[in-house]
């Protein structure tokens, strides 16, 4: 782990070398802030003119430059111009007697980076100088301060997390953290890396011991797949509102507090999270999801409607056939619009006809943009290099909210006070290490879970389900056994290992048990 008080003694080094240029037609009753800088370390020039101070910016790269407002000749604001043309990625900083409104207003629009009025006391600039130099540096170097001080701390909750909602709660500590280290591009962003590996290790423990008794009573049970839409969606279509009820495919808790930023003025934002069943794949969770059903009883009681995992054909066709079958079991029969969304065009024929739609009671909308990146991103190159860690996927991920035409949808929905819950079906994890299964060739292609009746395996490597009917999942034939990658682990074959193990690792894939997987965002948007 690197050392702070080494890296704040390099910082301070880089700070004494800094160069400023302070412009003022008085420059003479200047002369104390400046030989208070240069004691401080810094480089300083001046210019009692606009003309010499853009001309001295064209000769000299300076850090950061002091600019007075009201000068004869040239005044502040026209010298800011020719600064900003001059040196485009200098900050400067507006120095003035003046308090009047307008010209704070015409200073700050044409992107002054800080805004001092005389008289200035010289640890007024000293601040300013640290503001704009240094603030990444000082706020990384008090960010992982901070961490440091909760370190043992998370590492107590983690070890004493004994229900959902204790893993709940912690996990979206782990997420806070996670976020603030990366924002502050914290050196001790490696050292939370190790901690929520070791925190993923501990959930696969805790599922694997619970996730039996989840599947035999309700009692104690978080809220899971099937019942999302009895506790979330049912009472408010009861009560005679308009709901929307918006499912993105592959969305993580992670990359909701990524995009958060831009619900905040629409909505009143409702956060929680709810557990994906197992596996925490598509055809399985979302599948339950609208059924209001565990995928055996999906096949049991709708066997023309359940693909099973051998064949080829998709696997989420009849969403809405389920959703109205669980809706007419319920009594209730809104008018319900269902589209799935797998391109902007799509997207674009919503926000097109979004007066017509208004007609109904409920909404169900599922967007496949990031299941799709997933997807794509094993296969395409430049999408690997576009999303290279969470980071990546993160700001990704934010860069489609804000320029999809969902963004436009919400903003439509809020106009009219309608409610929203936002949510998915399931997360995913960037995979690491191989672990080496056998199967047949009627065995299931995920990299995260496999469904079959040959299996290979190491079995304290993995969640194996002998009996999976006990945990609701459908079995093709009477030996049909589920395994699930715990950690950030993914099944490989033997044959062509290697090839296979470069090829995937580092990848984005779901299925499995990890806290990412399976512990995913449940926003209710309400109208402000």
């Amino acid at each position: 782990m690197p050392n702070f008080f080494q890296q704040r003694n390099r910082v301070v080094t880089k700070m004494n070398k800094a160069r400023f240029l302070w412009v003022d037609d008085e420059i003479d009753l200047l002369r104390p802030y400046i030989l208070f800088l240069e004691e401080k370390g810094y480089l300083m020039e001046c210019a009692n003119n606009g003309l010499d101070a853009i001309e001295k910016t064209r000769e000299t790269l300076f850090d950061i430059i002091f600019l007075d407002e009201h000068m004869p000749g040239l005044s502040g604001l026209d010298t800011l111009s020719g600064l900003h043309e001059a040196a485009p990625g200098v900050p400067v900083v507006m120095v003035t007697k003046s308090e009047d409104e307008g010209i704070m207003n015409r200073a700050i629009g044409k992107k002054i980076a800080d805004y001092l009025i005389k008289p200035v006391h010289p640890s007024q600039v000293l601040l300013t100088i640290k503001k704009i130099l240094y603030k990444k540096t000082l706020v990384s170097e008090a960010v992982a301060v901070n961490y440091m001080q909760v370190f043992n701390q998370l590492n107590e909750e983690a070890d004493s997390c004994h229900t959902a909602g204790d893993w709940a709660a912690f996990y979206q500590k782990l997420v806070y953290w996670e976020l603030e280290l990366e924002q502050a591009d914290s050196p001790v962003k490696e050292l939370h890396a190790l901690q929520k590996a070791e925190a993923n290790s501990a959930f696969a423990r805790f599922i694997r011991n619970i996730y039996p008794q989840w599947m035999i009573r309700e009692e104690g049970r978080p809220l899971m797949s099937p019942a999302l839409f009895e506790e979330k969606v049912f009472p408010v279509i009861a009560r005679g509102e308009k709901l929307f009820f918006i499912l993105i495919d592959n969305f993580r808790l992670d990359q909701w507090q990524a995009v958060k930023s831009l619900f905040t003025d629409l909505f009143i934002c409702d956060e929680e999270l709810y557990f994906s069943i197992l596996p925490t794949a598509t055809p399985y969770a979302r599948n339950s999801i609208f059924s209001g059903l565990m995928p055996r009883q999906v096949a049991s009681l709708f066997p023309g409607l359940w693909i099973d995992d051998r064949e080829e054909e998709g696997k989420n066709l009849q969403e809405e056939l389920l959703l109205r079958a669980q809706l007419e079991r319920k009594n209730l029969f809104p008018l319900l619009s269902y589209r799935k969304i797998n391109s902007n065009s799509e997207a674009e024929e919503l926000n097109k006809h979004f007066p017509e739609l208004e007609r109904n009671d409920l909404h169900v909308w599922v967007f496949n943009f990031i299941d799709t990146l997933s997807h794509t991103r094993t296969d395409s190159k430049m999408i690997r290099e576009l999303t290279a860690d969470e980071y990546a996927y993160r700001s990704l991920t934010k860069s489609w909210f804000l320029h999809s035409p969902l963004n436009t949808l919400l903003k439509k929905i809020a106009a009219k006070g309608y409610r929203v819950v936002l949510t998915t079906d399931h997360g995913s994890i960037r995979v690491k290490k191989g672990v080496k299964v056998l199967a047949d060739k009627e065995t299931n292609t995920n990299l995260r879970y496999k469904a079959g009746k040959n299996l290979g395996y190491e079995p304290r490597k993995l969640f194996e389900m002998l009996h999976p009917e006990d945990f609701g999942l459908p079995t093709p034939h009477m030996s049909t056994r589920y395994i699930f990658a715990t950690q950030n682990d993914f099944f490989v074959y033997p044959n062509n290992y290697n090839h296979h193990l470069s090829y995937y690792a580092q990848s984005f894939q779901h299925g499995g048990i990890s806290m990412e997987e399976m512990m995913i965002p449940l926003i209710t948007l309400n109208p402000k």
